[in-house]
């Protein structure tokens, strides 16, 4: 009755730690909520308004996005990425999950992941039909694929069609990709469509932080939307930015688009303008800077003998080696820390590391990030004091971490 494939899956690890977190608390456990990643942050006041004034919008808008709003994203892109994007090859979706599963049911070919990989990509990938190849990164490249690593899946048959996801800066990893040049010329070399999955690209810490699409915008579907920067997850809006080039891929999204989820919501589509129309620079400083104190802090903390990491460029997660060998898999070792501690994070072995990488995903959202935010707008740094009184989960969690790393 349910197709082979679909019976193999099983719940988004992201959503299951949520509720296996949830869980545990309702016993009276002391959870550190590490393993969920989503935005502490409140949406900006001034576009909360906007939906407020747009409650009454009720009819369908165009599938592929209010117009209005597709053209503030096609001006705001073209600003800031100093390529020219335009209206019409923008489709606005209900998250970029739902655009990504569309994508991988209208392509016909094979994928390409990096080892990490966001946990969606690869059961998407089986849901679309689609073969999967894994690519082999190193901890010096920032956990991202060379060219010769791309290049040697590509060579083994040339006659196929392939797209790649990248993912900067990356879930779970923290890092930006920094070897775009020689990924663009692989790319362009054998025809690659690249998907460049920016949704935490508003959270860099280096404001000169470049993209794939930056750097090879031919070839490459632009992914983003209003969860992470914008706070607003559970508003469920993202949209694909498609190059002349891919149209083809462009008009069978909008066809499936039609056929699934219709439109976005009015409202949302509406207040949404005023997120890329208006100026939120502030906003974005002042949350980038929290999130950057934090995770360094966090990484500072936790680096030792005992835990091999990479110092965080973006967004909101790191991923801590455990360097052990009492354990057989990353599941087990994170559910010895989980009962052993109350953190809570995911194992590497969701993101397409081998069980016996002892991997695990830290996301240092467990803080209330309106009252963070409100009490240290205008700060140009942000010191441990701070870090205690704002983010004490932060700090009770790590510290927790860091005690039971070292009886490793």
């Amino acid at each position: 009755m349910i197709k082979n494939v679909i019976k193999g899956l099983k719940p988004s690890a992201t959503l299951f730690i949520n509720e296996q977190s949830k869980a545990l608390e309702a016993k009276g456990k002391k959870i550190y909520k590490f393993g969920f990643g989503q935005s502490p942050f409140p949406v900006p006041t001034s576009i909360v308004e906007e939906l407020k004034k747009n409650a009454h919008q009720n009819k369908y808008l165009p599938m592929q996005g209010l117009p209005e709003l597709r053209d503030s994203v096609s001006k705001y892109l073209t600003k800031n990425k100093k390529n020219k994007y335009k209206s019409d090859n923008i489709i606005i979706g209900p998250g970029t999950k739902e655009l990504m599963l569309l994508l991988q049911i209208a392509f016909d070919g094979d994928i390409l992941l990096p080892i990490p990989s966001w946990v969606s990509y690869f059961p998407q990938a089986l849901i679309g039909g689609n073969k999967i190849h894994w690519l082999n990164t190193k901890k010096e490249n920032n956990w991202f694929p060379s060219a010769e690593e791309i290049e040697k899946i590509v060579l083994k048959n040339k006659m196929k069609k392939y797209i790649l996801f990248l993912n900067s800066p990356n879930n779970p990893s923290g890092n930006i990709c920094k070897n775009l040049d020689e990924i663009c010329d692989v790319v362009k070399k054998y025809n690659i469509i690249i998907l460049s999955d920016e949704i935490y690209s508003e959270l860099t810490f280096d404001s000169n932080c470049k993209f794939i699409s930056d750097v090879c915008s031919e070839k490459t579907i632009i992914s983003t939307g209003l969860s992470k920067w914008c706070g607003a997850g559970g508003w469920r809006l993202g949209f694909f930015v498609f190059p002349e080039e891919l149209k083809e891929i462009k008009n069978s999204l909008k066809i499936l688009a039609s056929e699934s989820f219709s439109s976005v919501s009015a409202p949302i589509q509406f207040a949404a303008v005023s997120a890329y129309s208006n100026d939120h620079s502030n906003y974005i400083y002042s949350t980038k800077n929290i999130l950057k104190s934090i995770g360094l802090f966090v990484y500072n903390e936790l680096k030792s003998n005992n835990v091999l990491i990479n110092k965080p460029d973006g967004g909101f997660y790191l991923m801590p080696e455990f360097v052990n060998n009492k354990f057989k898999t990353s599941s087990e070792m994170c559910n010895k820390i989980l009962n052993d501690t109350g953190v809570a994070m995911l194992p590497g072995s969701e993101f397409g590391f081998s069980e016996d990488k002892m991997f695990a995903r830290l996301s240092f959202t467990d803080f209330d990030g309106s009252k963070f935010l409100n009490n240290t707008i205008g700060c140009k740094s942000i010191d441990e004091k701070l870090l205690v009184k704002f983010a004490p989960n932060i700090i009770e969690g790590v510290n927790k971490l860091k005690k039971w790393s070292e009886n490793l």
